[in-house]
């Protein structure tokens, strides 16, 4: 038997999305996708494809890029908590030096989508 790996940037988007507006345990009930790009084209550098708000107010925690071969995410808020969490679920994680420093996320497959929704959950529970 075959075990087909999905590591297309785009779908692994749309399984997160997926993911994530179908769960409504817990602190992920206040999150969802906002501002979708549609069309979007994954790239090298990554190309923005929606953003995740939580809350009453539709605060943005992270946005999302696609790339041929993954996805990441760029955590705004919980940034540490988002490296610490993304870590000991063994996804890879990087720090990016920019004003206001952020905290990438990769998700490399489809497989991945679940440990990366039990970060924004980790993320999104403290705001909570």
């Amino acid at each position: 038997m075959v075990e087909e790996r999905t590591t297309d940037g785009r779908r692994i988007a749309e399984l997160l999305a997926s993911e994530l507006d179908g769960r409504e345990d817990g602190s992920l009930e206040a999150v969802s996708v906002a501002n979708a790009d549609r069309d979007v084209e994954p790239s090298a550098d990554g190309a923005r494809a929606y953003d995740l708000v939580a809350g009453a107010e539709a605060d943005r925690i992270a946005r999302a890029f696609v790339h041929p071969d993954r996805l990441h995410l760029e955590f705004e808020r919980g940034r540490e908590l988002a490296a610490e969490t993304a870590t000991e679920l063994e996804l890879r994680v990087r720090p990016k030096a920019s004003k206001p420093p952020k905290t990438l996320v990769f998700v490399e497959s489809g497989a991945a989508v679940k440990r990366a929704t039990d970060v924004v959950d980790a993320v999104v529970g403290t705001d909570t």
